[in-house]
């Protein structure tokens, strides 16, 4: 059998392909994360997507997506189960009767209070888990990452 990739290459890719270290590592917190606030019903997902709606004025749709990085259609998606637990919902813009505007709601401003404290302790505790030169300097390397875009 025909090997066109030799081996070694697996092995160099594994070692020190960034993508798969930073699926990886997402992977492990997104499941940290998803436990630690499974007491309040949410997954981390929708804590950041209730997060991103906790504004003075309720965001439009492609305001949400870009914070979040996800298409207008995932997006739209992961608002569903939201919107039918009362936590969350879209209204018509007012100013423009072709956009949308996203709504957290009472019910989901609840939820967010009981969320943060449970959210706090877990990202502190992560944090504390990083070795030198700490939390900051992983920010800022993942969000050089996110400017490739």
């Amino acid at each position: 059998m025909l090997n066109a990739v030799p081996y070694a290459t697996t092995i160099e890719i594994r070692d020190a392909c960034l993508c798969l270290h930073v699926q990886r590592a997402a992977r492990a917190l997104a499941r940290r994360f998803d436990d630690a606030l499974r007491p309040v019903g949410l997954t981390n997902g929708q804590f950041s997507l209730l997060m991103s709606l906790n504004r003075p004025e309720p965001p439009s749709l492609g305001a949400v997506a870009a914070l979040l990085a996800m298409d207008r259609t995932t997006l739209t998606a992961a608002l569903k189960p939201l919107q039918r637990r009362g936590l969350a919902a879209v209204e018509t813009d007012a100013a423009d009767r072709r956009g949308r505007r996203l709504i957290l709601t009472d019910a989901g401003r609840e939820t967010l209070r009981a969320a943060v404290p449970i959210w706090r302790e877990t990202h502190r505790a992560v944090e504390a888990t990083l070795p030198p030169p700490g939390p900051d300097a992983l920010r800022a390397g993942l969000e050089s990452l996110g400017a490739l875009t």
